[in-house]
């Protein structure tokens, strides 16, 4: 089996650094997201997802948490953490597994299947409403899906 440049890359970012991110562009009415990949193979902490938000944040956000995690710190469901998005206090939340494949498919790769953990980086709107808050609008809600319960839960 040979292993193509792309995955070359991300396993020499993998051994590197750490971790190699994974961006998605923006299609349709679905929002982009960046991940990390390797996370979890190099300080045993889940890998980190984030979605809605533009290539050069989402990939300053995985550094952040990669640099975080590689010097010991570690994140709790629910915990609520400074330092992701200046001025914004964001909450890690599980991701169920059931969402692995569609959205960590390079994961998939790496761990040869779908066990693996993740996070996502849940983040509020500038006047602090979180996804999951009755006020928050369906713009927002699609812009950021929460990935904590499995797919077949969701509405469609």
């Amino acid at each position: 089996m040979t292993i193509e440049s792309g995955e070359q890359k991300a396993l020499a970012d993998i051994e590197r650094y750490g971790c190699h991110v994974v961006h998605v562009l923006a299609e349709g009415i679905l929002p982009p997201f960046s991940y990390s990949v390797g996370i979890q193979r190099s300080f045993g902490a889940p890998e980190l997802i984030v979605i809605g938000l533009k290539q050069p944040l989402g990939h300053a956000i995985i550094n952040e948490y990669n640099r975080r995690i590689r010097s010991g710190e570690r994140f709790a469901w629910g915990q609520l953490a400074s330092g992701f998005i200046e001025g914004v206090e964001c909450q890690h939340r599980p991701v169920h597994p059931s969402h692995h494949r569609a959205y960590l498919g390079w994961n998939v790769w790496l761990y040869r299947g779908a066990e693996f953990e993740v996070l996502q980086l849940i983040y509020p709107t500038t006047a602090g409403v979180w996804p999951w808050d009755e006020e928050a609008d369906e713009e927002f809600r699609a812009w950021q899906p929460l990935l904590e319960e499995p797919e077949d839960d969701w509405a469609r």
